[in-house]
Parts: C-alpha cells; sequence; structure tokens
C-alpha cells in the first residue's frame, strides 16, 4: 500500500526542489558568493575585492554579445579604476583552449578566471550569456543583469556611478 500517488509524489518532489532554489538563490542586498577561481596568472578570489565596486561577468567563448561586452568592459574599468571599480570576467567554457581564441581575437584589460566546471556559475544561477552581477563595496550584490546591450549597459554604468559614489 502506497501513502501518496505518483502525481502527488512528483508534486512533493517539484516543491522540495524549488524550496531548495529558492534557499540558495542569489538576490539584491544579500552578500555575494566567495569564490576562488584560477586564472591565467593567479587565483582570483572574490573577496580579495572587498572595498571595492565589483561588476562580475559571466561569459563564453561562443557567445556573441560577449564579444560586444569586452570592449565595453574594457573602457568601464579604464574609465572608473581609480574611483575604485573592478571587472572580474568568468569564463564558463569547458576547454580554456576555447577562451584563449576567444581572448586573443577580443582581447580583455581587466582580470579574467575560468570556470571551467560551471561551479560559480551554478553557484550564481548563471542562466544567460552574458550574466552579470554587480556587487558593493562591502560584497553586498546591488544587481543582476542577464544578456547585454546598449540599453543595459545605459543601465549598469548608471548603476555603478551610483556604487562609486557612496
Amino acid at each position: 500500500m502506497t501513502i501518496f500517488s505518483d502525481i502527488q509524489r512528483t508534486a512533493i518532489a517539484s516543491l522540495l526542489l524549488l524550496s531548495f532554489a529558492k534557499a540558495y538563490a542569489i538576490e539584491k542586498g544579500q552578500i555575494a558568493p566567495d569564490f576562488s577561481l584560477p586564472s591565467q596568472s593567479k587565483q582570483i578570489k572574490l573577496s580579495d575585492y572587498r572595498g571595492k565596486v565589483v561588476y562580475l561577468d559571466f561569459w563564453a567563448s561562443w557567445c556573441a554579445p560577449c564579444k560586444k561586452s569586452f570592449p565595453w568592459m574594457n573602457a568601464l574599468e579604464a574609465k572608473n579604476a581609480a574611483k575604485g571599480l573592478r571587472v572580474i570576467a568568468i569564463n564558463v567554457d569547458a576547454k580554456t583552449e576555447d577562451s584563449q581564441i576567444f581572448l586573443n581575437k577580443v582581447p580583455a584589460q581587466f582580470a579574467i578566471a575560468f570556470d571551467n566546471k560551471g561551479l560559480t556559475a551554478t553557484q550564481y544561477q548563471v542562466a544567460a550569456m552574458p550574466s552579470s552581477v554587480l556587487i558593493d563595496k562591502d560584497g553586498k550584490i546591488i544587481a543582476i543583469h542577464k544578456g547585454f546591450n546598449e540599453e543595459s549597459a545605459k543601465t549598469i554604468e548608471a548603476e555603478i556611478d551610483a556604487a562609486l559614489a557612496k
């Protein structure tokens, strides 16, 4: 004799998964999850950037909007580094070689980290390429963005200006 029908078990499992996902969802106002990832020269650890405003970008070599966002991020950090902004771009390609081909064509003048296993992307619930998280000087999430275009760039720049002014 079973207590629950298949439909009831499925409904219960779905509710448990949703509550689990919600418990680990990143949201504005919460402390950004720390990570430590390799770069081309050293480990990049988010907690080392406390006291800075961080624009955290998740990207992949196959992402067309990422090609447009890189020159913008280069200019963004160049313009705002002295004010306390740091750009960290996390590559999620399974093969680092794929990211190197991209970077040879679209160079980065900001920190690049590699998340080949996608663990940090999962932690940040990345669902689109590119996705970004803006983090304030205290390590709290200010904004979460999916995708990139000229309109979103204007919004992000305004958010960064406000964060740097605090």
